[in-house]
């Protein structure tokens, strides 16, 4: 069989010719492991917000804390999931044992839509972040005000204690 020169290069072209062939399959599947191992690990740390306005207690309790509703109670404000709700030099001044802009504001918070089942429990919990220093009339008006709002889990937010 006679061959043009044509036809030859090609022939010599697509034997030289090498294809390569990626499995993307399995790269696929080891980038699925990755994503899912990353998002379920994320979501079992929680971290409280750090405040270098408030000074917290320190403590030998070792449960880590829950994803909660933080409230935050430093010598000037009151703030819930960090933004102000009330003045502490107004809720002194009160003779009320509720502070109602902190009863409407954990309200607003309670009527959050939980997105699973199993978190609803965790809906009517509270975090506490107060202040070493703060008094204890104020701190007995923040957490009567979370039980007027039914928030029935109260936290408080520790520094663990390291024995020396």
């Amino acid at each position: 069989m006679n061959l043009t020169p044509l036809q030859k290069r090609a022939e010599r072209r697509s034997r030289n010719k090498t294809t390569l062939d990626m499995n993307l399959v399995s790269l696929i599947d080891i980038f699925t492991l990755l994503i899912f191992f990353l998002l379920s690990n994320t979501a079992a740390v929680e971290v409280l917000p750090s405040s270098k306005a408030v000074k917290l207690p320190e403590s030998t309790a070792e449960k880590a804390p829950k994803e909660t509703v933080v409230l935050v109670v430093n010598d000037k404000d009151i703030l819930v999931q960090g933004r102000k709700v009330a003045s502490v030099a107004d809720v002194m001044a009160a003779t009320d044992d509720v502070i109602a802009p902190l009863k409407a504001e954990l309200d607003t918070q309670a009527k959050v839509q939980t997105i699973r089942k199993e978190n609803e429990a965790q809906s009517k919990a509270i975090t506490i972040m107060g202040d070493k220093d703060i008094s204890y009339r104020l701190l007995r008006k923040v957490m009567v005000t979370c039980a007027r709002a039914n928030f029935s889990e109260v936290s408080f937010a520790v520094t663990p204690k390291h024995d020396a």
